[in-house]
C-alpha cells in the first residue's frame, strides 16, 4: 500500500479531489524532526570576563650596522614583511674601497717580486750545479724567494680582511617579521652599531592585562575567545594562554595568549578578549532553537505525551563554544533533561 486515500464531501454534495499522503513524504519529515531535537543539560560554563589585550611581538629586534659609513641602499620601509637574512640596507665606506685599490697595487708588485725571485733562484741553482755559483748565493736566492712569497700571502690575507669589512656593509635582517620603524634614509651617515630598523618577530601574541582579582584563576592553557567582528573573522576565534607573568604591576597581571590570524594586525592594536574567571553551571542551547516574539524568548519543549509546548525562557548573552559556535546561554526557564524541538 503506497498511501491512504482521503475523500471529502463538498457542501453541495460534490466530491473534492482526493488527497494522497505518501509514506515516502512522511518518513523524511519524521527524520528531520528527530534531527532537530536538542537535550538541555547543565554544563560547567566558563564565567567569562572581558579584558583588553594588545597585539605585540614577543621580541623586538634591532638590525644594526657592523661598519660605519653612508647608507647607499635602503630596501625596506615601515610595515614591510621580511624574512630572516634578507638585505635591508647597504652601508658604503669609501675608505675601504681605497684600501682595496691600494692592496691590489701592492699585491701586483709583490707578484712581480715573486716572479723575479723565482727566476734568480732558478738561475743560481743551475750555476751552483756547474760550480759557477757558491752554495751561499743559492741559499740567499732561496731565502729571497720565500720572503717574497710570504709578503704576497700577507697582502692577499690583508685584502681579504678589508673585503670582508666591505661586505659587512650589507645589513641583514636578524629574524623574520614585520618592520616597525626605519629611522634612516639613503645618504645617512652611521657609526658602527647604530640601528637601521626595528623588527617585530613574526610570532605575534596577545598581551593580556588581567585584574588582580581574576589572576588566581588564570592558568597556562586556558581558553580565550575573541569576537569575530573585532578581527574580521566570520565567527568567534578561540586561542589559549601560553604564558602568565609572575609579577603584579599596579594591580594587574600580564599574560600572553596565542590565536590564529594575528599576523595581519597592527602591532600594538587593542582587542577585546574574553577570559575564563571561574566556572558555573548553566544551560547553553543553539540560537536556532529560540523564537523571539514581542520581546520575549520562547523554546518548544517536548511533553511527556509526545506533544510539544512553548515555554518562555530568559535569554542570556551569546556563549559560543568550539562545539557550538551559535550557542546562547539560558538563565531561567529550562530544567535539566528537557528535550527541545527546533523550528
Amino acid at each position: 500500500m503506497e498511501g491512504a486515500w482521503i475523500a471529502h464531501t463538498a457542501p453541495g454534495g460534490g466530491m473534492i479531489r482526493p488527497a494522497v499522503i505518501a509514506f515516502a513524504v512522511i518518513a523524511p519529515l519524521l527524520s528531520a524532526q528527530a534531527e532537530s531535537l536538542f537535550t538541555a543539560r547543565l554544563r560547567p560554563l566558563a564565567d567569562e570576563k572581558a579584558v583588553f589585550a594588545t597585539v605585540e611581538s614577543r621580541n623586538i629586534v634591532v638590525a644594526r650596522t657592523r661598519i660605519g659609513g653612508t647608507v647607499v641602499q635602503l630596501s625596506v620601509k615601515d610595515g614591510d614583511e621580511i624574512r630572516q637574512g634578507q638585505t635591508i640596507a647597504v652601508i658604503g665606506d669609501e675608505k675601504l674601497q681605497l684600501q682595496l685599490r691600494s692592496l691590489d697595487a701592492q699585491i701586483a708588485g709583490l707578484k712581480a717580486q715573486v716572479a723575479q725571485a723565482q727566476v734568480d733562484f732558478g738561475r743560481l741553482d743551475t750555476l751552483a750545479r756547474t760550480g759557477a755559483a757558491s752554495r751561499q748565493q743559492l741559499d740567499q736566492a732561496r731565502t729571497a724567494l720565500d720572503v717574497a712569497n710570504s709578503a704576497l700571502a700577507a697582502r692577499v690575507a690583508e685584502r681579504a680582511v678589508v673585503a670582508e669589512q666591505a661586505g659587512e656593509g650589507a645589513v641583514l635582517a636578524p629574524t623574520a617579521g614585520r618592520v616597525l620603524q626605519v629611522p634612516v634614509t639613503p645618504g645617512t651617515v652611521l657609526l658602527p652599531g647604530e640601528p637601521v630598523a626595528r623588527i617585530a618577530e613574526a610570532n605575534f601574541v596577545l598581551r593580556l592585562s588581567v585584574p588582580e582579582r581574576h589572576a588566581r584563576t588564570l592558568r597556562v592553557g586556558d581558553r580565550i575567545r575573541l569576537d569575530g567582528t573585532d578581527i574580521g573573522a566570520a565567527g568567534p576565534v578561540f586561542g589559549n594562554v601560553v604564558l602568565v607573568y609572575p609579577q603584579i604591576t599596579e594591580g594587574r597581571v600580564m599574560a600572553d595568549a596565542q590565536a590564529p590570524g594575528l599576523g595581519s594586525y597592527f602591532v600594538g592594536s587593542r582587542i577585546r578578549v574574553w577570559i575564563a574567571a571561574g566556572e558555573r553551571p548553566s544551560f547553553v542551547i543553539p540560537a536556532s532553537f529560540l523564537d523571539t516574539r514581542f520581546g520575549l524568548s520562547f523554546v518548544r519543549r517536548k511533553t511527556h505525551d509526545g506533544g510539544t509546548e512553548d515555554i518562555p525562557v530568559q535569554r542570556g548573552r551569546d556563549m559560543p563554544t568550539p562545539d557550538m559556535p551559535n550557542g546562547v546561554e539560558i538563565l531561567s526557564g529550562l530544567q535539566n533533561g528537557d528535550e527541545l524541538v527546533g523550528p
